[in-house]
């Protein structure tokens, strides 16, 4: 299966509709996704990036059927990630002395990952490999998200390929941006920048910035996961860098989970409160140990403040809730508030364990949170709407 993209330009991946984990089980991928390779055949063909390795024979097949591998010039391995290079081997056991084009860390990724000493060619920012009348300038990407990544641009067409930046895990007959559903399509676009991209915003903000002082024309963004972006391509890079500066919206998210129902009582009568005190501002409530995390920390990335709350048990916390926090850490979400609360019967230490994590994620946290014993009775629940009120007056 191959699909023109423009010129002498086709996508040549694979279509995920299956997919519905990745990173093992650490992203939850509710509309699939796909691995993209285009292969660009002026008087030079070069092959950029491939599939991940279940489909690794699958992918050569099908490029057989469009390109006598013999042909391929160069190989371009923007991303060491196995959903990236995981055809490679497969494709070098046919064609072994072609060289790979990649950064440095490239290398050393690849050769981790497969053990091959294939004929490597290390690229620097603003090196070019002429096709004949075009050319492919390299830019390096360091850790967006990973130390080898690089974007490529092809000149004449004005392609920008941009492997993990400004992708989502989004699977599509349509292959274009201005085909599908919009809503669909953002939402998968915030959360994939939330739970991938998010740690390295100071790098995003940097890359983009440098790329566009290039001042390189540009007709489309071919990324490595989901849709192309061919109608207005510089959308999605606005996108990034609102995303990337310390991203809120004026919502608040209440995250819990909830032995005997006590800790949910508590979080529906702080939301009631918020609403009360200020109208305006949307709320949301998650059971995390009944949604997809994924979903939560984009909801989390969205938030200008959330409430984090437990029952105390074994002097600690439920286990959905340290997990997300965790997750949340490694994230460093910046410019975000947050408090604590929970109910218990002996001890009551889960407000003051939650409230120290949060610290420690980077989350301003704006007092010591809220506390309950067993279940909330009238006075508890009017002392949960207080708070509610008290809490959004320190947004």
């Amino acid at each position: 299966m191959s699909f023109h993209i423009k010129n002498n330009v086709h996508w040549v991946g694979k279509i995920d509709w299956e997919l519905r984990k990745f990173h093992g089980d650490e992203y939850s991928t509710h509309k699939g996704s796909s691995y993209n390779s285009y292969l660009i055949e002026e008087e030079k063909v070069a092959l950029i990036d491939t599939v991940w390795t279940p489909f690794a024979n699958e992918y050569v097949e099908n490029l057989k059927q469009h390109i006598d591998l013999e042909k391929i010039d160069y190989v371009i391995a923007c991303h060491a990630e196995n959903d990236h290079s995981g055809a490679l081997p497969e494709l070098m056991r046919h064609i072994p002395d072609v060289p790979i084009y990649c950064t440095k860390n490239g290398i050393k990724s690849l050769q981790g990952l497969y053990h091959q000493d294939w004929n490597f060619q290390v690229v620097k920012t603003g090196d070019k490999l002429s096709l004949g009348s075009k050319d492919l300038i390299f830019v390096e990407a360091p850790m967006l998200h990973w130390p080898d990544s690089m974007f490529v641009y092809l000149t004449g067409d004005e392609i920008l390929f941009s492997n993990d930046g400004f992708g989502q895990h989004y699977a599509s007959e349509h292959m274009f941006n201005d085909l599908v559903d919009q809503n669909e399509l953002m939402a998968e676009c915030i959360k994939y920048y939330a739970n991938i991209l998010t740690p390295f915003s100071p790098m995003v903000t940097k890359k983009i910035n440098e790329v566009l002082g290039f001042n390189l024309p540009l007709d489309m963004i071919c990324t490595s996961h989901g849709i192309i972006w061919r109608d207005n391509p510089a959308q999605i890079v606005e996108h990034y860098l609102k995303w990337a500066d310390s991203y809120q919206e004026n919502q608040v998210t209440l995250l819990y989970d909830t032995m005997w129902d006590s800790t949910r009582i508590m979080a529906e009568q702080i939301a009631a409160g918020i609403r009360e005190a200020d109208s305006t501002v949307t709320v949301k409530l998650y059971n995390l140990a009944k949604t997809d995390k994924n979903d939560v920390i984009t909801e989390v990335f969205k938030s200008k403040a959330i409430l984090v709350g437990s029952p105390t048990v074994n002097n600690g916390i439920l286990v959905a809730v340290a997990g997300l926090i965790e997750e949340i850490k490694g994230l460093k979400f910046k410019n975000k508030k947050a408090a604590a609360f929970g109910s218990y019967g002996w001890s009551g230490e889960a407000a003051k364990i939650i409230s120290e994590r949060l610290v420690d994620s980077g989350f301003e946290v704006v007092d010591e949170g809220l506390r309950l014993t067993w279940a909330p009775d009238e006075e508890s629940k009017k002392r949960c709407k207080e708070y509610g009120h008290a809490f959004v007056r320190k947004l």
